[in-house]
């Protein structure tokens, strides 16, 4: 059983939605934390769908420079995109979009989007916007806004994928539908249609708009 969904517009998170960077983010995160005496778990546990900065922030001693600790992750990040693979389904899925009708929109920065998206095997699209790209990251809208404006789509006319709270919470304040993908159990994936990955999804041109005809892997709740 599956659901079909009619859109302008699709728009994607990057890390857990399209692409699995697991191995790569907690290799990173762990020597953040040795290099601060930190617990890594308690920085994982929080640092999905945020933006690098924030989660610096967030958990670095005081007195730490949150600008240099955050380019020393960020090296770290593009440097090692070992183990960093598309979804099963991702790539046939995306490779069916129309050019102008989706865009990426991560809480990463825009070098190590590119260099991620490589990793995986994923083409990038013409709108991508990255934590270079906004003043306020997730759970702000802003992003999202901001790939529907560049789209020239109303942002209530696309359908957000995200694998994160802070992630669904933005896709959701900025009017999107939002789609879990994966296993995210959070308030804001409540309700939501949910899909594990992206096979046996198709999406057609209809010329008016997108018609997304999603697996339900997972289960849907609508």
């Amino acid at each position: 059983m599956g659901i079909v969904l009619t859109a302008q517009a699709l728009l994607f998170d990057m890390d857990g939605t399209l692409i699995d960077s697991t191995e790569a983010v907690e290799r990173t995160w762990r020597r953040f934390a040795a290099r601060h005496g930190l617990d890594p778990a308690a920085i994982l546990a929080g640092a999905h769908g945020q933006r690098t900065a924030e989660t610096v922030a967030a958990h670095a001693p005081p007195g730490t420079d949150v600008d240099a600790e955050t380019a020393w992750l960020v090296s770290q990040d593009v440097a090692d995109t070992r183990g960093t693979v598309a979804l099963p389904g991702a790539a046939e899925l995306l490779a069916k979009l129309p050019a102008g009708r989706w865009a990426l929109v991560t809480s990463a920065g825009r070098e190590l989007a590119v260099r991620r998206m490589a990793a995986a095997g994923l083409p990038l699209p013409d709108v991508v916007v990255t934590a270079d790209d906004v003043r306020r990251g997730k759970p702000d809208p802003e992003g999202y806004l901001a790939a529907a404006v560049r789209l020239g789509v109303d942002p209530r006319a696309t359908i957000v994928f995200e694998d994160a709270e802070l992630g669904l919470l933005a896709g959701r304040a900025a009017g999107g539908y939002t789609v879990v993908v994966g296993p995210h159990g959070g308030s804001a994936a409540e309700g939501r249609p949910r899909i594990a990955d992206y096979r046996d999804a198709t999406v057609a041109d209809s010329g008016d708009g997108l018609r997304l005809a999603l697996p339900t892997h997972a289960g849907v709740t609508l």
